[in-house]
């Protein structure tokens, strides 16, 4: 059983005057209550043969005491550290047992105590081994041109300690200098200073270009990233590329170009806090990305099910360009209070789709993630810990937890403020928020005091404020209190269903579906019809699925988000016409909010196809994909 963080820590006593501030976040080792990384220099070789990461890092720490611990113990997982020194000298260190998930501490032992304010500079030569969990590498048949290797990096929630010694947790943030040798093109988390020290090959090797990038943000270690590949650009807006595959390129430019400052022009007019990053760009990943989109700064990572061909789900890029304000800017203290990040991320997006397409879009993607929030929740139980708003992840890997609750749950309390205050007064909070822990982390109860401080002036808000029932909107699992949705473009998709209904439930064949049913829909109208249809797919005969994706064309379009769900109804009527499919669809796509659950339902339908699909790919997919699913898949009560 782990326990907390500062129980592990050596800290000296003597003095009963000592100030100890307990680290908040239980999912690291790292003593950041001591030391705090002020400033990383990335040093790293990428080796696509041996698929390592070759290098090191050099880490500047502040003193946060008069010297109370010669210790500095940082987050590791799986490295091969060779050498540590201190301020250039040689250092005494030590890894410590592993104790999961967290890894193994590194401790370095510094000659004498460090007065409060002053710094040292610890340098680290290491590599990553085949047990990372951040990296995944791609050989050249994996990739759609089938020319060159590929590598991309993917650090949240806690698997940058597999890539190089830090304090891993998102309550630290530091600056970051990059540099990495590659045979192919390189982006970091950090804007690009250029390529330099060509070094020719040997052995028939391809020479290689040293590429450099710094990030003068400070951000903390799970958004650190790096890619390496294949890689063509191509500008979409005035300060924003997107970079891909050469192939994809001129598809991916069609898909974004002219997507970015409408987006830009709708957050500013609600957060009214400039740009932080200089440039926003996107790097459309190979299909095995595990996420919908990460929001590295500079170089979002989007996943390319978002390129569907009718810009649909660019709604992915106006999810992650938000993260550069909460989430980036303002960061969750620990994965206990994720909310912070994706709630108000989430909350931005919607209104980002009411600035762009008018307040009924915004409602309308509510409604679908109202969808998402129940699926998780019915997967987890009401009473489930991770139903919380502040969850409790003590000896827990944050991967476990990761699901819709934190992103619609959060939204559902910022939306809550919103109906409680006005929209008008809410919005007065909104750039005072941003603009007070701007490049700092914070946790829930610092949201709730700086809400309670800003409108402690005003009777009528602070009265509110002192009523409202915190601790149930904190701690309280299941569903939040659901909001009336203005449903003006769900209406025929649930007189449509209605429809449907009738014709499954009580084998009425008056209904004829035609394409004109949906005619001038848009693909989230189809996802929200889909889900209606969810909620009795039991009831579908296999003819009726057949029906279904044939008039509508749900079999044959590019959209995997109505894709995903029509082949959920599927599964769940037992239709065997769409488990083939459903298989194919799994070799093609890792992103996990599809991957996950189509694994669940193939696996009732069909066990053996279900695993022989997931061995067939296992190398296909991202190890943190390839983790969740294997124990969906291969758990305890399964063996």
């Amino acid at each position: 059983m782990h326990k907390a963080p500062a129980a592990k820590i050596r800290v000296p006593m003597m003095d009963p005057n000592a100030s100890i501030k307990a680290p908040r976040d239980p999912n690291t080792l790292a003593n950041y209550h001591n030391f705090v990384t002020r400033h990383t220099v990335a040093e790293f070789e990428i080796d696509f043969e041996k698929k390592v990461l070759r290098g090191g890092v050099e880490l500047t720490f502040e003193s946060l005491t008069e010297g109370e611990t010669r210790d500095i113990v940082l987050d590791t997982s799986f490295l091969d550290i060779t050498d540590v020194k201190v301020d250039g000298k040689a250092a005494k260190w030590n890894v410590g047992q592993r104790l999961e998930p967290y890894g193994a501490p590194l401790t370095v032992t510094l000659e004498q105590g460090l007065p409060k304010g002053k710094t040292v500079t610890i340098a680290v030569k290491l590599s990553t081994t085949d047990k990372c969990t951040a990296l995944q590498w791609m050989s050249p048949a994996q990739t759609s041109n089938k020319k060159h290797p590929y590598m991309f990096s993917q650090c949240q929630a806690i698997h940058a300690r597999s890539v190089f010694p830090c304090q891993d947790t998102p309550d630290v943030k530091s600056t970051f200098e990059f540099k990495l040798r590659s045979p192919l093109p390189v982006l970091a988390s950090g804007l690009p200073t250029g390529s330099h020290q060509y070094e020719a090959g040997t052995d028939g090797k391809s020479g290689t270009l040293l590429y450099t990038f710094e990030q003068n943000v400070p951000i903390p270690s799970y958004l650190f990233a790096v890619a390496s590949g294949d890689i063509a650009s191509a500008s979409i807006g005035p300060r924003s590329i997107v970079n891909t595959g050469p192939e994809e390129l001129l598809e991916c430019q069609r898909e974004l170009e002219g997507e970015i400052e409408p987006f830009m022009k709708a957050i500013d007019s609600v957060v009214k806090l400039p740009y932080q990053w200089t440039q926003y760009n996107a790097l459309i990943l190979p299909p095995s990305f595990p996420y919908g989109g990460m929001e590295n700064p500079v170089w979002t990572y989007a996943t390319p099910s978002i390129i569907s061909g009718d810009k649909q789900n660019v709604d992915v890029i106006a999810h992650e360009l938000s993260h550069s304000w909460s989430g980036n800017l303002v960061s969750a203290g620990s994965w206990e209070h994720f909310w912070l990040n994706e709630g108000w991320t989430t909350y931005l997006e919607r209104r980002i789709a009411a600035y762009v397409h008018g307040e009924e879009h915004r409602h309308l993607s509510a409604i679908i993630g109202w969808k998402a929030l129940e699926e998780s929740i019915k997967l987890y139980g009401e009473d489930h810990e991770y139903t919380k708003l502040v969850v409790d992840l003590k000896g827990k890997d944050p991967d476990d937890a990761f699901s819709s609750v934190p992103y619609e749950k959060g939204f559902h309390a910022l939306y809550a403020f919103e109906l409680l205050l006005g929209k008008e007064k809410w919005d007065t909070f909104i750039p005072h928020y941003f603009e007070t822990f701007k490049f700092k982390s914070l946790d829930s109860y610092d949201f709730k005091a700086c809400l309670l401080d800003f409108f402690a002036a005003d009777a009528e808000a602070a009265k509110k404020l002192n009523e409202f029932d915190w601790d149930k909107l904190f701690y309280e699992p299941g569903f939040p209190t659901k909001p009336a949705f203005d449903d003006t473009l769900v209406k025929t998709c649930y007189t449509l269903a209605d429809k449907w209904r009738t014709r499954v439930e009580s084998n009425d064949t008056s209904f004829t579906p035609k394409k004109e049913d949906i005619d001038g829909w848009t693909a989230n109208q189809s996802n929200v019809f889909l889900e209606r249809l969810q909620s009795f797919s039991e009831s579908f005969s296999p003819a009726d699925v057949h029906a279904l994706g044939e008039a509508y064309g749900y079999t044959t379009t590019q959209n995997i988000e109505v894709t995903s769900r029509f082949y959920t109804i599927g599964l769940r009527a037992k239709a065997e016409e769409t488990y083939a499919p459903t298989a194919e669809l799994l070799g093609k796509i890792g992103r996990m909010k599809f991957v996950r659950p189509l694994y669940r339902l193939l696996e009732k339908c069909d066990r053996d196809l279900a695993v022989k699909t997931f061995e067939a790919n296992r190398e296909f997919y991202h190890p943190i994909c390839r983790q969740m699913v294997e124990k969906e898949l291969f758990g305890e009560e399964k063996k």
